[in-house]
């Protein structure tokens, strides 16, 4: 079977007719946002298997939601919103569980951990902005992350997770004030 090139409006009449064609829908749906969610939810979590874990869970949690869609934003907006919502749940959930920092009993750093992820290949630079990014807080590094690596809109981020623009706008404007802070300290 021929992978359905992606269109918006045919795949919401498809979601509401038969099952075959609500699958069908989905499978495109899943193929046309995959690998966007997997980076924006990677960038949060910075291990391979979580983020992998991670986009399953969000789009488990979209077909089993899928009738509950009304289609007022687009389906990308919606996927965001499940996604960053099952990103801060795991980061949560690990905050508590899994200490960030290097400590006495020797629990890998961020640096460590993304140097012992076979995924990851960035040069000393790509490994000290996601050491930067790891130290805003969760929305912030949300945010940055959506504006910076996925170059959204701020209208965009803005309907994915129910912010206005303004407080959007600062939120980034802080967080790029913190990497570069990041960076200046470790010259």
């Amino acid at each position: 079977m021929a992978m359905m090139a992606y269109d918006e409006r045919r795949i919401l009449e498809m979601l509401r007719e038969d099952e075959l064609s609500r699958r069908r829908a989905f499978e495109s749906i899943v193929n046309n946002f995959s690998e966007q969610l997997y980076w924006q939810i990677r960038h949060m979590v910075l291990s391979h298997e979580d983020a992998n874990d991670i986009l399953q869970n969000t789009f488990i949690k979209a077909w089993t939601n899928i009738d509950s869609f009304m289609g007022y934003s687009r389906i990308s907006t919606w996927l965001y919103r499940i996604a960053v919502n099952e990103t801060l749940t795991f980061l949560n959930r690990q905050r508590t569980t899994v200490p960030l920092e290097t400590d006495e009993e020797g629990e890998l750093s961020i640096a460590d951990r993304l140097e012992s992820d076979p995924y990851f290949d960035g040069d000393l630079t790509e490994r000290q902005l996601q050491e930067a990014i790891a130290t805003l807080p969760d929305k912030q590094r949300l945010v940055f992350n959506m504006k910076y690596f996925n170059e959204m809109k701020y209208e965009e981020i803005s309907e994915a997770l129910g912010t206005s623009v303004g407080a959007l706008k600062a939120s980034f404007h802080i967080a790029v004030k913190k990497i570069e802070e990041y960076f200046n300290s470790i010259d």
